[in-house]
């Protein structure tokens, strides 16, 4: 047995919230860092292993000394610093740059306080893996990988050690753990020998981790005096006290013949990718805010001069926090979703407070002519190419003989549509905006003008909406989409009634453990009114108001005069339990693909019914019936992130509404008091994009972040300036690269430009910025994701850097 070896990796496993706030996590951080240190001071072999460096901070802040201790004891090699991340995110759900910055931030604390980086992405806990996080390990200074979900029994893999391979060819060396990652037991010898059976030729060797975790403990004196015993017996393989870089290091130089794997790893914990519905809105709404934020305080720092904000790392540190596996997955207790609320509350007021200060430092700095009663809007488009968008802004002024019109004196259509405020003289505004590339627009309202309004409304009923594209209809008794008719394709879109609120049980608990399918369909809501509340000249809108038991729910469908989509604005009103509600659309396709937006790139999956994470976008695409074209519906939203299709209809889980922090197997009393989750009211959005072609030729990509990042505007004033009043700062040829991330280095006011490839096609693309004099010219691999670093210094060249932005 001694030819084999068993590396021991003593670990804690630390939840720094789940069944505790926060605060619980701060201390038991603390007990657990100092059983470490005490061990390592009773064992001269023993070596600790641990990630995520929010935990690290806690320390540095609280305890200083301690902090000393551990900084010796990585400095000896006895503290092995794995994970490179802020925290052990949940690893389907944040956005790709909240991904980058869970490295950016992670790897560049560790290397400030302790000069070194880790080697070893760790994310042991974590409940599925999409499959671009290769890439982003790689280029994030990780060459390995370690996590345990998806189990044997949810994921067949070739071998326990596997190359993992993303789409863009880069590969990290990944091990999936046996059994657990904690032990819980005093003597250890149980777990190792169901550690033992695991071992194949040619393959000695096996990582087994120990030690007390969840709550925090790490290795007992016990455990390691049982492994010593067990090291003298000769029955059992050499064990050997370690950390994950010296059995990756040791692995390497066997030259073993390990398999490649080149998917995402998934599914464990399926009901995660909906539960919570608040803290996957304030995810998503804050990972949006601050980009947008970064974007417009680079572009203003090197515009107008407007100091670049010094608190943008303070922010991404609260949502990176927040994206802990139990919290952004919706299964902690529910007083841990207030301190998530506040966390996020404090990320967004300060992207929206650093974002007011750039768009007004531009706007102010427009020159604006003066005009009797004019009234100038500025509108900022945060994406890298031309936009044509809905923009609705409170305004006051509004007279029947008010006119809009740009900056050429062109006159744009607009209506007023239901205001916020209800009194006082104000109106909304809604007009479509014809934006440049991450640039800005100058309308401008003049309130008299014998000019007679522009634009015609579409046509319009209570119960159909009509432009040029496309036809919808409802059906007044149940407020179903009955057709959804593409007119240029002269192609029904839907096969059955679509936007169907189908209501299913679920009694599964909060992670729905070993519950892969959601399809028991109990009810489905009724429409109790369905009426057309806005028509004009920009969109018509027909309101279907539905009711399920106590509940409520109101889409507000949205058909625009110039636009090839359907926008529909939802309010929930939840008062079920144990019950998943779903929205469907059968989709009238053959020979069908299912592709699901990843973190910065896309997976296609299977079309068997299982509940599937994803990003902002979903598209069902196939060819027409009878042998037609290629043709697709693209389903995008701005709060959601699980889907499911099965016999051709594609479903968006709206919500589950599971006992908080439930845990199979435990079954609750029937006669207890138990707060149920997604009670009360929430509103998402969801746009509904049919289209001929494939989704990559259909712009589905750049449509879903116009949805999720809208445009900014500013209500100005005349007054002289250096800036013209239209303006383009950056800019991508290529329809298939995405300007992701524009912001300032973190060491110098270099500016970062991240951009990623969207269609898994090689390209050369050209990136213009204007705002700097520069074009960056740059070949991307299929779904590559490509940092540059632009000198503030005009002479330096363009380099490109990692993600943590090192060379």
């Amino acid at each position: 047995m001694k030819h084999r070896k068993l590396y021991m990796i003593g670990n804690a496993h630390l939840d720094p919230v789940w069944l505790w706030q926060w605060q619980e996590g701060f201390q038991e951080t603390k007990a657990t860092f100092r059983s470490a240190l005490d061990r390592m001071k009773e064992y001269d072999d023993f070596i600790f292993t641990n990630s995520s460096a929010a935990n690290y901070e806690w320390v540095e802040k609280n305890d200083p000394a301690m902090f000393e201790e551990i900084r010796e004891r990585i400095k000896e090699g006895r503290w092995q610093i794995v994970g490179g991340w802020w925290v052990q995110p949940d690893c389907n759900i944040p956005g790709g740059e909240s991904f980058v910055r869970q490295g950016l931030y992670g790897q560049r604390y560790f290397h400030e306080k302790f000069g070194v980086t880790a080697k070893v992405g760790y994310n042991v806990d974590s409940f599925g893996h999409h499959g671009m996080l290769p890439q982003i390990l790689k280029k994030s200074g990780m060459d390995y990988y370690i996590m345990m979900r998806p189990m044997p029994n949810e994921k067949g893999l070739p071998s326990r050690l596997f190359h993992w391979e993303s789409d863009d060819g880069s590969r990290v060396l990944a091990f999936r753990l046996p059994f657990e990652y904690c032990t819980w037991g005093k003597d250890l010898e149980k777990h190792v020998r169901r550690c033992v059976s695991e071992m194949k030729e040619p393959f000695n060797d096996l990582m087994v981790f120990f030690g007390v975790g969840n709550h925090g403990g790490g290795p007992t004196k016990e455990n390691i005096e049982s492994l010593k015993r067990m090291n003298a017996r000769p029955d059992f393989p050499e064990i050997v006290p370690a950390g994950p870089n010296d059995f990756f290091a040791d692995v390497e130089r066997k030259g073993l013949p390990i398999p490649v794997v080149h998917d995402d790893l998934q599914h464990h914990a399926s009901g995660c990718y909906a539960a919570h519905s608040g803290i996957k809105l304030w995810n998503r709404q804050a990972e949006n805010k601050l980009i947008a934020a970064e974007k417009w305080s680079a572009i203003a720092q090197r515009v107008t001069g407007q100091p670049y904000p010094d608190d943008f790392h303070r922010a991404w540190k609260n949502v990176l926090f927040n994206q802990f596996h139990d919290i952004l997955a919706g299964t902690s207790l529910e007083s841990a979703y207030e301190d998530a609320r506040n966390m996020h509350g404090e990320a967004m007021s300060i992207a929206d407070r650093n974002l007011n200060y750039a768009v007004q430092s531009l706007s102010w700095n427009i020159n604006i002519e003066q005009a009797e009663g004019m009234k100038p809007i500025v509108v900022f488009n945060p994406h890298a190419w031309n936009s044509r968008v809905n923009v609705e802004l409170e305004i006051g002024g509004i007279k029947e003989t008010t006119i809009l019109v740009d900056e050429t004196g062109k006159q744009v259509p607009y209506q007023t549509v239901q205001p916020e405020a209800t009194s006082g003289g104000r109106f909304r505004l809604s007009f479509i905006a014809d934006l440049p590339p991450m640039g800005y627009r100058v309308y401008k309202v003049l309130p008299e003008s014998k000019e007679a309004r522009a634009g015609e409304p579409i046509a319009a009923t209570d119960v159909s909406l009509e432009n040029d594209s496309l036809r919808v209809e409802f059906d007044p008794e149940t407020g179903f989409i009955t057709s959804l008719f593409d007119k240029k394709a002269n192609y029904e879109v839907f096969r059955g009634p679509g936007a169907r609120p189908v209501v299913i049980e679920d009694r599964s608990d909060t992670w729905s453990h070993n519950v892969f399918h959601f399809n028991n369909a109990i009810g489905e809501f009724k429409a109790t009114g369905v009426r057309l509340v806005e028509h004009g000249p920009v969109k018509s809108v027909v309101r279907v108001t539905s009711e399920y038991g106590r509940s409520a729910l109101v889409q507000d469908f949205t058909l625009y005069r110039e636009l090839g989509c359907i926008d529909v604005a939802v309010t929930v009103d939840w008062r079920e339990h144990f019950k998943m509600l779903k929205l469907v659309f059968p989709v009238n396709l053959v020979f069908t693909k299912q592709t699901y937006e990843i973190p910065y790139g896309f997976k296609e999956r299977e079309h068997n019914g299982e509940e599937e994470p994803g990003q902002s976008w979903v598209d069902y695409g196939g060819t027409q019936r009878d042998g037609g074209p290629v043709y697709g519906l693209s389903l995008i939203n701005d709060a959601k992130y699980s889907y499911s299709i099965m016999n051709k209809e594609l479903a968006m889980t709206v919500l589950r509404s599971p006992i908080y922090a439930h845990h199979d197997p435990l079954v609750p009393d029937p006669g207890g008091h138990y707060s149920f989750i997604d009670q009360g009211i929430q509103r998402f959005r969801y746009r509904l994009l049919p289209h001929e072609g494939s989704w990559e030729e259909a712009g589905t990509v750049r449509s879903a972040l116009e949805l999720n990042q809208r445009p900014v505007t500013v209500i100005e004033t005349y007054h002289e300036g250096r800036l013209p009043q239209k303006a383009s700062y950056a800019g991508v040829e290529q329809s298939g690269i995405i300007v992701s991330a524009v912001k300032r280095a973190e060491d110098n006011d270099d500016l970062i430009v991240r951009c990623y490839e969207t269609d898994k096609r090689a390209v050369r693309a050209s990136i213009s910025l204007p705002l700097a004099g520069r074009t960056i010219e740059a070949d991307f691999a299929p779904c590559e994701i490509k940092t540059f670093r632009v000198p503030a210094d005009p002479s330096q060249p363009v380099t490109e850097t990692n993600l943590i932005e090192w060379e």
